[in-house]
């Protein structure tokens, strides 16, 4: 699962595993899984991921935007790769009321983290990163999805009602992508 933060990658993913009765890896959760945003080493993630991989053949659904990271890993298995392409005034508002509501509401994030203020009005701020990482985000993407596995369907999902019609017609098939 690709796509900028806010796209509803996680809410996507979590109902997507649900809908197939698969595992779901938010990626998030295993990079930034110690306390006081120490991130996971390169090595650490690798490993983290590799780990839930084989440990659930059957299949899985992940969601995230590690592409250097991990990105390798999760497109040599993956039958289908899902980009959450929404447009920037759908995408960057959600951001907004998430970060704000995370902020107030203390919310448990990963680890012992939860949003400070500074993270979301400091030079850090997820609601700069919203915007200044748009465009680098997409390229990023475009160059990722490409080199999936050969056999990978890719699925590039542009608005809210393409999101939801693809978690309607969500069906687990075994075996490789058709």
């Amino acid at each position: 699962m690709y796509g900028p933060s806010g796209s509803g990658k996680t809410t996507f993913s979590r109902a997507l595993g649900e809908r197939l009765a698969l595992p779901v890896a938010e990626l998030d959760a295993l990079f930034h899984d110690k306390p006081e945003w120490q991130d996971a080493t390169r090595d650490e993630f690798r490993a983290k991921v590799t780990a839930f991989l084989a440990a659930h053949p059957e299949g899985w659904v992940t969601d995230g935007n590690y592409h250097g990271m991990v990105g390798d890993l999760v497109l040599a298995e993956a039958d289908t790769a899902v980009w959450l392409r929404l447009p920037f005034h759908v995408v960057y508002p959600r951001l907004a009321r998430r970060t704000v509501k995370r902020l107030f509401t203390r919310e448990l994030l990963w680890d012992t983290n939860r949003e400070r203020w500074r993270d979301v009005f400091g030079p850090q701020s997820m609601l700069v990163w919203g915007i200044t990482n748009w465009r680098t985000g997409h390229r990023k993407a475009r160059v990722a999805l490409p080199g999936a596995a050969p056999g990978t369907r890719v699925v590039v999902l542009r608005s809210t009602g393409e999101v939801q019609e693809y978690l309607r017609a969500a069906r687990h098939e075994v075996g490789p992508p058709g």
